[in-house]
C-alpha cells in the first residue's frame, strides 16, 4: 500500500480524499494555487505544495508543475479528484512515465473514453445502445445544420472533449444551429482546449441514470447499481439520488450489464461511471463515460456502504478487489443535494466573495456534509462555484427527501449568495416528491426563471410563533442587562400574557405570549403553538420544538428587526406593539431606483465581447455582450427595442455585479 499520495485537485474533492487517506494510514500532499494559500484542503493535507498563480491554467492544469510537486514530495501516486487534469491522457501517461501510480484507469481507457466520438464506436462494438448521431467532429456551421436536418430535430450539440455541461448546446429549429454550434465550440475551446463538436439526436422526455462501475487489474469488473442524475440546469446536476425512483429490476440488470461491458471492453481499472440517457419507456442509450470519481459518488457509497475513494486507491496498488457482483446489495435511499454561490433569483448567476458565516448542518449517520470551504474562506471566480454538497440517507426516499428538507435549514451562509432557497423548493415540488423527473424538470416548472412565488408554501403559523418567541427572548435579555428584570429564570411559567404584532413582510399577525418553562406559549389564530428552545440572541441558528415538532431558523439581526430564512422562504419580520403596527401600516413603500435604461453586468466576470456600438438600434432579444464567469459563457440580450447611446465597458475589462455594460435611449 502507498505511504503518501498527492491530490492534483483542489476544494471539496480534495479534502474528501484526504480523509479517507487519514483513515487508511496514508499521508498526503495538497497542491495549490496562490488563491487557495489559506484553502481547507491545504491545511488538512499533510504536506503542501504551491504550483502558481490563480488561473487553473497556470497552474491546477500544469502538468509539468504537478510532476515538480511529486519529485519534491516522494509522492508514490495521485489521485486526480474530479475535472482539471482527471481525464487527462499526457498527465497519466507522464505519471506512468515518472513512475508514480495514478488512481484512475489506464491512459488509453481515459483517451478512448474522454473522446465522445471514439467511445461512442466502442460502445457500438461492445453491443451497448447508443444514441443516433454524427459518427465524427463538424467542421462549419453548414455541416451542423446538415446533420442536424438529416438527424431531425431535435439534436443537442456537443463537445467531443466535454464534460459538466460545459460545450453542449440544444438546437430544436434550424436557425438555432449555427448559434448554438458556435457557443458550443467556444465554450468547448476555453474548457477544454479542444474545440471539436458533434451533432446527435436529443431524446424528448430524457432521465439521465448513470452506472457506477468498479474494476481492478486483475480482470473483475463489477456494477454498484445506478444514481438518478435528471435534476439539472444547464446540464449541471442539481439534485442526484440512488438508486433511481424510475427503474426496474430489469433495467437495472441490463444497465448494469451493459456498462460492465463497456468497461472491459476498453480494459478499465478503477472508479468509473458508465451514463445513460433513458427515454419514458425505459429505453436507454449509452452517453459517454466518466473516467473519474463523479461529484455525486456519495449517494452510491450509503446505499452500498463502500468507501469509492479507498476502492480506488486499492485498485491503483494492485489489490484484487475484495467484493463480487452478487456481494452487492442496494440498502435505503440517499439523496445528494449541491450548493452553490449563485443567486437563484437573478438567473443563477455566479456569486463571488469572502465567506463571512459558514455554518453547516449537524452531521451524523443519515446526514453527510462534503466541502472544501470553511468561515473565511473565498469563493474565487477563477473555479467552480461549488459550496458544499449535502447528502441524506432514509430507509426509504421519502424519509431521505424529509431529512434533506430539514438538512437545508441548518445551513448559515453569509458573505456570497447560494442556492438554498432553489434546493428546498426542488426536493419540496410535489412532482420531484411523486419521482416524475426528465432532464426538462426545471425548464418546465421554472420556464420563467426562479422567484420568491416558487418557493414552498411556508407554515405561516410556525414562523409567526417563532418570531414572536425570538424577539420575545431579545426584550427579555434587554430588560435584564439594563436592570428592569432581575433575570429571566426569575420570570414565573404562566405569568403574564403580553400582545404583540408580528409583521412579516407587509402581512400583521396579532399574537399573545405566555412564559412557560424552557420557552412560550404563542396564541395566534385561535391556537396555542408551544415553542421550547434553548436558544441564545446572537446564535445564527433558532433550534427549538413547536408543538414537539423539530425546527431550525436562521435569523440575522437588523437593527430593532429581524430576517427569517426556513425552508427556503425569506422574511423580514419585525415585532410590534398593537399601537406601533397600526402606525407602521401608513408607512409608504420606497420606490426601486429606475435602472432600465442601462444593461448591466448580472455577475462579476470578464466581457468577453460586445455586439453592438453607440448608435446602433437593437431588437427585444438580440445579443448585446457576453460575459464569461466561472467558465461559462453567458451571453445578455436586450429586453425591449432600443438605441444604444453609449458603451460604459470594453471587451476584456472585469466586471463586478450590477455594473453598467452598455445604455440605451
Amino acid at each position: 500500500m502507498f505511504k503518501k499520495i498527492l491530490i492534483a485537485n483542489r476544494g471539496e474533492i480534495a479534502c474528501r480524499v484526504i480523509r479517507t487517506a487519514r483513515r487508511m494510514g496514508i499521508k498526503t500532499v495538497a497542491v495549490y494555487s496562490e488563491a487557495d494559500a489559506d484553502a481547507l484542503h491545504v491545511e488538512m493535507a499533510d504536506q503542501a505544495v504551491l504550483i502558481g498563480p490563480a488561473p487553473s491554467a497556470e497552474s491546477y492544469l500544469v502538468i509539468d508543475r504537478i510532476l515538480e510537486a511529486i519529485k519534491k514530495t516522494k509522492a508514490q501516486a495521485v489521485h486526480p479528484g474530479y475535472g482539471f487534469l482527471s481525464e487527462n491522457q499526457t498527465f497519466a501517461e507522464a505519471l506512468d512515465a515518472a513512475g508514480v501510480a495514478f488512481i484512475g484507469p489506464g491512459a488509453e481507457a481515459i483517451a478512448v473514453m474522454g473522446d465522445k466520438i471514439q467511445s461512442k464506436k466502442l460502445a457500438k462494438k461492445a453491443k451497448v445502445n447508443t444514441i443516433p448521431g454524427t459518427p465524427g467532429a463538424i467542421k462549419s456551421p453548414a455541416d451542423a445544420l446538415k446533420a442536424a436536418k438529416a438527424i431531425g430535430f431535435p439534436v443537442m450539440l456537443k463537445a467531443s472533449a466535454g464534460g459538466g455541461g460545459k460545450g453542449m448546446r440544444i438546437a430544436r429549429h434550424a436557425d438555432e444551429v449555427e448559434e448554438g454550434f458556435r457557443s458550443a465550440r467556444n465554450e468547448a475551446q476555453t474548457a477544454f482546449g479542444d474545440d471539436r463538436v458533434f451533432v446527435e439526436k436529443f431524446i424528448e422526455e430524457p432521465r439521465h441514470i448513470e452506472i457506477q462501475v468498479l474494476a481492478d487489474g486483475h480482470g473483475n469488473v463489477i456494477h454498484l447499481g445506478e444514481r438518478e442524475c435528471s435534476i439539472q440546469r444547464r446540464h449541471q446536476k442539481v439534485i442526484e439520488e440512488a438508486p433511481s425512483p424510475f427503474l426496474d429490476p430489469q433495467t437495472r440488470a441490463a444497465m448494469g450489464a451493459q456498462a460492465v461491458a463497456l468497461a472491459r471492453a476498453v480494459d478499465y481499472r478503477s472508479a468509473g461511471t458508465v451514463e445513460f440517457i433513458v427515454d419514458k419507456d425505459r429505453n436507454f442509450y449509452f452517453l459517454e463515460m466518466n473516467t473519474r470519481l463523479q461529484v455525486e459518488h456519495p449517494v452510491t457509497e450509503y446505499v452500498t456502504g463502500l468507501d469509492l475513494v479507498e476502492q480506488m486507491i486499492r485498485v491503483a496498488a494492485g489489490e484484487k478487489l475484495a467484493i463480487r457482483q452478487e456481494d452487492i446489495e442496494l440498502e435505503g435511499w440517499a439523496i445528494e443535494a449541491r450548493v452553490y454561490a449563485e443567486d437563484p433569483f437573478r438567473g443563477f448567476m455566479p456569486s463571488i466573495g469572502r465567506l463571512t458565516h459558514f455554518q453547516t448542518p449537524d452531521p451524523s449517520g443519515t446526514v453527510r456534509v462534503d466541502t472544501g470551504v470553511q468561515e473565511g474562506g473565498e469563493i474565487s471566480m477563477f473555479y467552480d462555484p461549488m459550496i458544499a454538497k449535502l447528502i441524506t440517507f432514509g430507509a426509504d426516499r421519502a424519509q431521505a427527501i424529509s431529512r434533506m428538507r430539514h438538512a437545508l435549514d441548518g445551513f448559515h451562509i453569509r458573505g456570497v449568495s447560494h442556492n438554498i432557497s432553489f434546493l428546498a423548493a426542488l426536493v419540496a415540488h410535489p412532482r420531484f416528491v411523486e419521482g416524475r423527473l426528465t432532464t426538462n424538470f426545471i425548464a418546465e416548472e421554472y420556464p420563467d426563471g426562479f422567484s420568491g412565488a416558487d418557493l414552498p408554501h411556508d407554515d405561516t403559523a410556525t414562523m409567526v410563533a417563532v418570531a414572536a418567541t425570538i424577539d420575545r427572548l431579545r426584550r427579555a435579555r434587554d430588560a435584564t442587562i439594563s436592570g428592569q428584570m432581575p433575570g429571566r429564570r426569575r420570570t414565573p411559567a404562566g405569568a403574564g400574557r403580553e400582545d404583540w404584532v408580528v409583521c412579516l413582510g407587509t402581512e400583521q399577525h396579532a399574537v399573545s405570549l405566555t412564559r412557560e418553562t424552557d420557552g412560550y406559549d404563542v396564541n395566534y389564530a385561535g391556537r396555542t403553538y408551544a415553542v421550547r428552545t434553548d436558544w441564545r440572541l446572537g446564535e445564527p441558528l433558532f433550534r427549538g420544538t413547536v408543538n414537539g415538532r423539530e425546527i431550525c431558523v436562521q435569523v440575522d439581526r437588523r437593527g430593532a428587526a429581524y430576517r427569517l430564512f426556513h425552508a427556503g422562504s425569506e422574511s423580514n419580520v419585525q415585532v410590534l406593539t398593537p399601537a406601533g403596527a397600526r402606525l407602521a401600516a401608513l408607512m409608504p413603500e420606497k420606490a426601486p431606483a429606475d435602472t432600465s435604461k442601462y444593461l448591466l453586468s448580472p455577475m462579476p466576470g470578464l466581457l468577453s465581447s460586445v455586439a453592438v456600438a453607440p448608435g446602433q438600434q437593437v431588437k427585444a432579444g438580440q445579443e448585446l455582450a457576453v460575459v464569461e464567469a466561472m467558465k461559462m459563457e453567458n451571453i445578455l440580450r436586450a429586453e425591449r427595442d432600443a438605441t444604444v447611446i453609449r458603451l460604459h465597458a470594453e471587451p476584456g475589462d472585469s466586471l463586478a455585479v450590477d455594473q453598467a455594460i452598455l445604455e440605451f435611449d
